[in-house]
């Protein structure tokens, strides 16, 4: 049986058998029996690799942190993870640049800290009665990377890539459809994160998203 430990753009921590290409955390989710038991603890969430300096880990361990899988770096950012400022240094410096550029005034002095983007991404994430929070905007504003769902299938997130709206599943982007002009969507990605990659950050996307996976939709 798979773990559950698969992270889909809303945020929630499902069991599949397909495997992610990055992993990351979001403090300890899980019970000394590998169940879930919270779907987060603490504000710093991060995308982290799958490799690291060849460091290996007991998957689940009690009392440690919970692994997480993501299909690609979009993915996590729509759920609210932001890159990993040991594991993934170059890409959270990228994050930080683009931060600062999206986020004027708010310390011209100084790159954002770990800590201020945590703070500013958990309140953007959750709601005050800690439900996952969404906000509606012009499809035709928003950059690629960001994942939304339509008017038509709320259950259904679509990442924003160039002309079109890519149907995402577990195991890659099977389903593909023309992105419509003047629609208006619910947005998942954070909003301080889409002025992020509005800003320059390019989020890293499963090879599927250029050539559609067969199978699962």
């Amino acid at each position: 049986m798979p773990r559950q430990n698969r992270v889909t753009p809303f945020g929630e921590v499902i069991a599949t058998p397909e495997r992610g290409t990055l992993m990351g955390n979001r403090g300890v989710l899980h019970d000394r029996h590998g169940a879930i038991r919270r779907n987060w603890k603490g504000t710093r969430w991060i995308i982290c690799l799958l490799d690291f300096k060849g460091r290996k880990q007991e998957v689940m361990k009690p009392d440690c942190y919970t692994q997480l899988f993501f299909l690609d770096e979009a993915t996590a950012l729509a759920a609210g993870h932001r890159p990993c400022a040991e594991y993934r240094r170059p890409r959270f410096l990228d994050f930080c640049a683009a931060w600062k550029k999206s986020h004027p005034g708010e310390d011209e002095q100084a790159k954002p800290s770990a800590f201020v983007i945590d703070d500013r991404l958990h309140a953007d994430r959750l709601a005050p009665d800690r439900s996952r929070r969404s906000f509606v905007a012009a499809l035709d504003d928003l950059p690629d990377g960001v994942f939304v769902t339509t008017t038509g299938d709320r259950r259904q997130a679509y990442l924003v890539w160039g002309d079109h709206l890519l149907a995402w599943s577990p195991g890659g982007y099977a389903k593909r459809r023309q992105r419509p002009p003047g629609e208006e969507v619910m947005v998942l990605t954070p909003g301080a994160t889409v002025k992020t990659i509005r800003a320059g950050y390019a989020p890293a996307v499963h090879p599927s998203a250029v050539a559609p996976v067969q199978g699962r939709g």
